[in-house]
C-alpha cells in the first residue's frame, strides 16, 4: 500500500466477485500504483460454529434469512481497525441515492469499510451500532451488496490522484460539475452516420469550449431537467443554455415540417 494511498475494506461473503470486479481497467491502475488498497474480508471466517454460519431464520417469521450480527461484527471489527477515521457504509437500497459529490466526499477520506449484505439483509441492531450511513446505486434490488459496493469503489477509484492518465477526464465526466457531459466524437471525422461538428475541428480552443458546454448544458435540459434545477448558472451558462433551446427547437421545427405531407 503505497503512502497516502486510500484504504477501502469490503465485508462480503463473496470475496472473489469483488476481487475479479477490481482486478481490471482504472481501478486496477489505482491498485497497481500504489494509490488505492482494497481487502477484503469474509464474515465466515469469523463464525464460530462448525458449520460457518452467518444467517439465521428472522424472528417473527417470514421468508428468507437475515444476516447474524456475531460473525459481521467480528469481521468489521477487524476491518475498522488499524490508523486514522474510518467511515463504515452499508450498502443498501434504502439508503441514500450514491452521487458524484458523495462519490467525491468518500474519495477525500483516508479510510472506508464497506458492508454488503445478502439474503434478507442485516440484524438491524448491528447497522444501528456499527454503520455510519446506508447508501444505495438505485431505486431497485440486486441479490446482494457486492456489485453496489465495486460501483463505489470503481467512482472513487477513478477519482485518486494519477489513476487517470489524463487528470482533466475526471472534471470532464458527467456530474463533475452538476451536469451530464457533452457528446464526444473521434476519427473518421467523415462517415455514413453523420460527420464531426466542424467547430471540434476548428482548432479554436475557445470555441471548442463554448461549444461543449453548451451540449453539456443542453443535454442536461433535455435528459435530466431534475440536474438542472438544482444547478446555479451563471450568466454565460444560461445564454448558452438559451441559445441550445433555440437551436433544438428549430431543428425539430424543421423536421416536423419536412415529415408533413404537402
Amino acid at each position: 500500500m503505497g503512502k497516502g494511498a486510500m484504504r477501502i475494506d469490503v465485508v462480503t461473503l463473496f470475496p472473489e466477485l469483488i476481487e475479479n470486479c477490481l482486478r481490471s481497467g482504472v481501478v486496477g491502475r489505482a491498485q497497481e500504483r500504489g494509490l488505492l488498497a482494497v481487502r477484503t474480508w469474509n464474515p465466515r471466517d469469523f463464525a464460530t460454529d462448525s458449520h460457518r454460519t452467518v444467517d439465521d431464520r428472522p424472528c417473527g417469521g417470514g421468508p428468507g434469512m437475515v444476516m447474524m450480527i456475531g460473525p459481521l461484527q467480528a469481521a468489521l471489527e477487524r476491518a475498522q481497525d488499524g490508523d486514522g477515521p474510518v467511515r463504515t457504509v452499508y450498502l443498501s437500497p434504502q439508503g441514500v441515492r450514491l452521487t458524484q459529490a458523495k462519490v467525491a466526499q468518500f474519495a477525500r477520506g483516508p479510510r472506508l469499510v464497506l458492508l454488503c449484505g445478502r439474503y434478507e439483509g442485516v440484524d438491524e441492531r448491528l447497522l444501528a451500532h456499527a454503520v455510519d450511513e446506508e447508501v444505495s446505486i438505485g431505486d431497485y434490488v440486486l441479490s446482494g451488496g457486492e456489485l453496489a459496493a465495486a460501483v463505489l469503489i470503481d467512482a472513487i477509484g477513478r477519482l485518486q490522484d494519477g489513476a487517470l492518465n489524463d487528470a482533466q477526464s475526471a472534471e470532464q465526466d458527467s456530474f463533475s460539475d452538476g451536469l451530464l457531459d457533452c457528446p464526444h466524437y473521434t476519427r473518421p471525422v467523415r462517415g455514413a452516420l453523420g460527420d464531426v461538428p466542424p467547430v471540434l475541428l476548428s482548432g479554436d480552443h475557445a470555441a471548442i469550449r463554448r461549444w461543449r458546454r453548451k451540449q453539456a448544458l443542453g443535454r442536461t435540459w433535455l435528459r435530466r431537467p431534475d440536474l438542472l434545477a438544482r444547478t446555479e448558472l451563471d450568466a454565460e451558462s444560461r445564454r448558452l443554455l438559451d441559445e441550445f433551446r433555440r437551436e433544438h427547437e428549430a431543428a425539430r421545427d424543421q423536421t416536423e415540417a419536412g415529415t408533413r405531407p404537402d
